[in-house]
């Protein structure tokens, strides 16, 4: 979407960027994958995607709205659709195949720091998907503020607020069956990860003692980086522990999705997720209460129980030892 005025690069700027192809594009992929199809949007995080296609980052969040808000005219209304921006202009537009889902595929919005995307989920009815990284993390998009703009939001616009339970919520984390191991396992890529995005990616600094960043070991990094709050790095209790402090900070969520990286080697990653599925999954699902509660139940009744029980194992013995013995003294 580039932003100069010139009639070719507009031409160009209509053609690939304009909201009417893209709603038609998302239609005909909702009916490829038969309604298996969630619609994510967002500005663009990344400064560098903007400067190659020449649009100003200050333009992105509106020019986002502006095309968010013809789109779903265009999924939402059966009328013509008429719009005019200084980047796209819309002629009496309709779809000619609706979406396969009804109304439309889920639309769901991203935010990391500003509140463009709480205000969007909220404005127009969409989910939210928050990549903020920490619970500790501050601003209108942050884990412990976000649902308070869409709510606000929502209120202004005259519909009622998304349900919590279309909130995704972003972490990072890598587990193993130690914080030992999983801090030795990060040692073999965390450093590059966090170079590459903090040299042209999101804008992480790579953390450090305060001298030269060349002097820090690879595993005192990974513990910096880790006890910075961007990442929980250890065990599945660990990991249980750190979802539920963003759960209480965010009043509660519907899905923690995790990000893929590539912190440690195959074998561990994989290792990672089948800890993650083995035990943290069934502890947040409640899969794990009923077997808990039979068992402790058992145990408070161990006396009373096997007490019972073991009298009868001894009654059972002596009955026996007893016809026993008078069989023999019988014959």
């Amino acid at each position: 979407m580039p932003s100069s005025s010139s009639p070719a690069s507009s031409s160009r700027e209509r053609r690939s960027a304009h909201p009417w192809l893209l709603a038609d594009r998302i239609a005909l992929l909702d009916h490829l994958t038969r309604g298996r199809l969630i619609f994510g949007t967002g500005p663009g995080a990344l400064p560098t995607d903007a400067y190659v296609m020449g649009i100003d980052p200050v333009d992105q969040r509106r020019r986002h709205e502006e095309a968010l808000e013809a789109v779903l005219a265009l999924f939402r209304g059966e009328d013509p659709v008429t719009r005019e921006s200084d980047w796209f202009t819309m002629r009496e537009a309709r779809l000619q195949v609706r979406p396969y889902q009804y109304p439309h595929p889920e639309v769901a919005v991203a935010a990391m720091v500003s509140p463009s995307g709480p205000r969007l989920a909220g404005r127009y009815g969409a989910s939210l998907l928050s990549l903020s990284m920490s619970a500790a993390a501050e601003g209108f998009a942050a884990i412990g503020n976000a649902w308070s703009v869409v709510e606000e939001q929502a209120a202004a616009a005259g519909r009622p607020a998304p349900d919590r339970s279309t909130w995704r919520v972003l972490g990072q984390l890598h587990l193993a069956p130690t914080r030992e191991q999983a801090i030795e396992d990060c040692t073999y890529g965390l450093r590059d990860f966090a170079n590459y995005f903090g040299g042209g990616g999101a804008g992480f600094v790579p953390l450090s003692d305060g001298g030269d960043p060349a002097s820090v070991t690879d595993r005192d990094f990974v513990e910096q980086y880790a006890a910075s709050g961007r990442a929980m790095i250890g065990t599945p209790d660990d990991a249980i522990a750190y979802i539920e402090k963003l759960l209480d900070q965010s009043g509660g969520f519907g899905t923690f999705l995790q990000l893929g990286h590539d912190w440690a080697s195959p074998t561990a990653t994989i290792e990672s997720y089948r800890l993650f599925a083995r035990h943290v999954i069934p502890h947040f699902k409640g899969r794990l209460s009923a077997p808990k509660a039979s068992h402790d139940w058992a145990v408070a009744k161990k006396e009373e129980i096997f007490g019972r029980a073991g009298e009868a194992v001894v009654n059972a013995i002596k009955t026996h030892a007893a016809e026993t013995g008078a069989t023999r003294r019988g014959a």
